[in-house]
């Protein structure tokens, strides 16, 4: 029967395949398109006793989807995107949705809807988060875009959204481009947490001479206590898993070198433009870039060689430092990309409700953590608060925990183990809790060399001074 479908995706990916099939074990009537004719077969084999259609073409796919039509996209981000619109365009008419699942650029998504809207065809921006699993169980879902348009499928969203408390990690964020700035944030906020755990995983191997069963040992440990989190509870799976191939543990036949695709960096990009300070998930793109140097980094190995030594002393108080300095740097990442959307809300018009994000994200994403229900209640609390750190409850944390983190960080910096996300982090920490900071310096530097003029504490207005005498 033709026109019976409620929603349609283009991409049978990984994630656009589960995501279908979400759809369908949730009661609602699919059809799924790819490029790909293997993939759409593949669909309809794994769907073969549900109300899901794989489409061979595009026309064939939207003849069989309710008018007004809802079609969403999970196709890599960019020019592929644009391609498919463009395909799309032809056969779409007035009051159709489009819905663009994928890692878009946040400021794509404003052109694309000033394109769109000239046709009369709404667009919603969503980020979704969760991988494989996510897609096919439920993920975490972050729509921006026209309220009505949300509305439309907001209750396909809700029902496949991850639950946390019988509440779906799904809400409308807020208009024009929101949904993506905030998944663009979330992957920040990610590339930041697994720096640290990789920092703290660095430590104990080469630091305490931890064997990968110990290692296991303590991440899960961890992960049932205050650093409870979906990133902590894999690294402790990972730890554990052994391979087939060489029958060694997993981890230690994987290449030290850490790729991208991209939305760490945009974060750190957009942070620069808006002058918001996020120098944790900063150092965590820097440093993914440096594991692609493997190359030169061997050969500094010898050119630079330093002797590494184990840590002498209790390890079990190691370990303690090691678990109060990762919770602290958590709170502290979760601060920095939290002060960044909400810089962001203002500068982009989003009027986003920060609680209503830390809510999204308690379930279903990659950085759910145990911690969020604390965020949750500190913006619930304050609504309009800069910064986490600045809550009652947040800040108390970090301050119990921070003697550690130094302890760590002079520790690790003795035995010449890199941990950068953990020394930026105290740094944050220092310099934010710094009534007074030495930029009088920098104000005074650059009058001496540019004349850029500078300001005085007991005075209004800008000021030079004729530095040299020559």
């Amino acid at each position: 029967m033709k026109s019976q479908y409620e929603i349609g995706m283009v991409g049978l990916g990984v994630m656009g395949r589960n995501l279908l099939l979400n759809m369908a074990d949730r009661g609602y009537s699919v059809a799924g398109y790819d490029k790909d004719a293997a993939k759409v077969a593949a669909l309809r084999k794994e769907a073969a006793n549900q109300a899901i259609s794989g489409a061979k073409s595009l026309p064939e796919f939207l003849e069989l989807l309710r008018v007004p039509r809802a079609v969403m996209l999970l196709v890599p981000a960019g020019a592929p995107v644009d391609a498919v619109i463009h395909d799309l365009l032809p056969y779409l008419a007035r009051g159709d949705l489009i819905i663009d699942g994928g890692n878009s650029h946040f400021s794509d998504m404003e052109l694309r809807t000033t394109k769109l809207s000239e046709r009369g065809i709404q667009f919603l921006a969503v980020g979704i988060s969760g991988g494989e699993h996510g897609a096919r169980h439920g993920p975490s879902i972050m729509p921006g875009g026209p309220r009505d348009a949300y509305e439309r499928v907001r209750p396909i969203f809700e029902a496949i959204a991850a639950k946390v408390n019988d509440e779906p990690c799904v809400a409308w964020l807020g208009p024009g481009s929101a949904g993506h700035h905030v998944k663009m944030v979330h992957n920040g906020i990610e590339y930041g947490l697994m720096r640290l755990i990789a920092e703290i995983y660095d430590f104990m191997k080469r630091g305490l001479g931890f064997t990968d069963a110990q290692i296991h040992s303590v991440f899960d440990r961890w992960n049932h206590e205050e650093l409870n989190s979906y990133l902590v509870e894999i690294t402790a799976d990972i730890f554990a898993r052994i391979d087939e191939k060489t029958g060694r543990r997993l981890i230690d036949v994987i290449l030290d070198e850490a790729g991208q695709k991209g939305t760490g960096m945009w974060a750190s990009q957009d942070a620069m433009d808006l002058q918001v300070p996020i120098p944790t998930i900063d150092v965590a793109v820097a440093m993914r870039n440096l594991s692609g140097y493997k190359d030169e980094r061997e050969e500094a190995a010898h050119v630079l060689h330093r002797p590494l030594s184990h840590c002498e002393g209790d390890r079990l108080k190691f370990i303690g430092q090691l678990r109060s300095a990762l919770y602290a740097g958590m709170i502290i990442t979760y601060a920095q990309g939290m002060a960044l959307l909400a810089v962001a809300s203002v500068k982009h018009e989003y009027h986003l409700n920060l609680e209503k994000v830390a809510r999204v994200w308690r379930g279903g994403c990659i950085i759910r953590a145990a911690l969020l229900e604390d965020i949750c209640a500190a913006f619930q609390a304050r609504g309009d608060l800069p910064n986490l750190l600045l809550d009652p409850n947040l800040s108390n944390k970090v301050m119990e925990h921070q003697e550690n983190l130094r302890s760590l960080v002079c520790a690790a910096s003795q035995l010449g183990i890199p941990v950068p996300g953990l020394m930026v982090s105290l740094g944050y920490l220092d310099a934010y809790r710094s009534a007074w900071m030495p930029a009088n310096l920098i104000q005074a530097q650059r009058d001496y060399f540019g004349s850029h003029t500078y300001e005085r504490v007991d005075a209004k207005g800008a000021f030079h001074t004729q530095w040299s005498s020559e």
